[in-house]
């Protein structure tokens, strides 16, 4: 039985500062590292010891951070990969949230949404977004590894989520899975119907004793 546990990174300094992140490559904040300590305790103690995991990260270091407290405890090494980043969103990127917000285009409500220009030089399209994500969950499945770990970002998690429930990439479009920065979503496929469950969307009880702290 294969399952992915997919962690959406907990706070970084673009969060707290305003800006908009995207490729920005923003860090952790001191609250967003001991967040990142207890996501790693938690899978640990739902990973059984002695099982192989396999740990894939997008490579910003907000997220890199985070896997690096899963790497430890679970004493393996992070697998990087630029295909699970945020959606860029160009020049954009690291400015005011306002800034971006004065000059994007919403996509519309019918037509096309996932070539739709969003009136910022240098951004992503949801298509192009997704595409790579796609190919990036693919590779990651070919692994025969049951035990699989994740770490990218909010927004992206839509996508992840997408491609393991095979939506096709047209039909993404519309698709929206929101989970809080932090969490972990758990996705399992069983070995007899190989139907592929969403069994929990961004469950953070384990940031309880993070905010504790």
């Amino acid at each position: 039985m294969r399952t992915l546990y997919v962690i959406t990174h907990p706070e970084a300094t673009h969060h707290v500062e305003g800006v908009v992140g995207g490729w920005h490559d923003s860090q952790l904040t001191p609250a967003g590292i001991r967040a990142a300590v207890s996501i790693a305790q938690a899978l640990r103690a739902q990973i059984p010891h002695g099982t192989e995991v396999e740990l894939h990260s997008s490579d910003l270091r907000r997220t890199l951070r985070t896997a690096d407290e899963v790497a430890e405890l679970f004493g393996v090494k992070p697998i990087l990969d630029h295909r699970l980043r945020e959606k860029s969103y160009g020049e954009a990127g690291g400015k005011p949230q306002e800034w971006l917000e004065r000059r994007f285009v919403p996509p519309p409500a019918v037509g096309e949404r996932m070539d739709h220009d969003e009136g910022v030089e240098g951004a992503e399209t949801k298509a192009t977004w997704a595409k790579r994500i796609y190919a990036a969950m693919d590779e990651i499945l070919q692994s025969p590894c049951e035990q699989q770990i994740i770490v990218t970002h909010g927004g992206s998690l839509t996508c992840v989520v997408a491609s393991w429930i095979k939506m096709p990439i047209e039909s993404a479009g519309y698709a929206s899975f929101r989970a809080p920065s932090g969490s972990i979503t758990t996705l399992r496929e069983d070995d007899f119907f190989h139907n592929r469950q969403v069994v929990s969307l961004g469950d953070t009880r384990h940031l309880d004793s993070a905010q504790a702290c």
